[in-house]
């Protein structure tokens, strides 16, 4: 546990920086990237049913 009454030390402040770098990336790459994969994914999965099930509605 850190003591808050310590000195900010060079590896603590290349930690925090290095930690807010990999948040960046997360937010700005990432999250973004994964979403449009599983958008895209999960509406390939309704069309090729579609294809094999024919088009909603009613059968009769």
């Amino acid at each position: 546990m850190t003591d808050f009454n310590e000195p900010i030390t060079p590896e603590d402040t290349l930690q925090r920086k290095e930690e807010w770098r990999m948040f960046m990336f997360i937010i700005i790459f990432l999250f973004p990237i994964l979403t449009v994969m599983f958008v895209g994914s999960y509406g390939f999965i309704v069309w090729m049913y579609q294809l094999l099930a024919g088009p909603p509605g009613s059968s009769g």
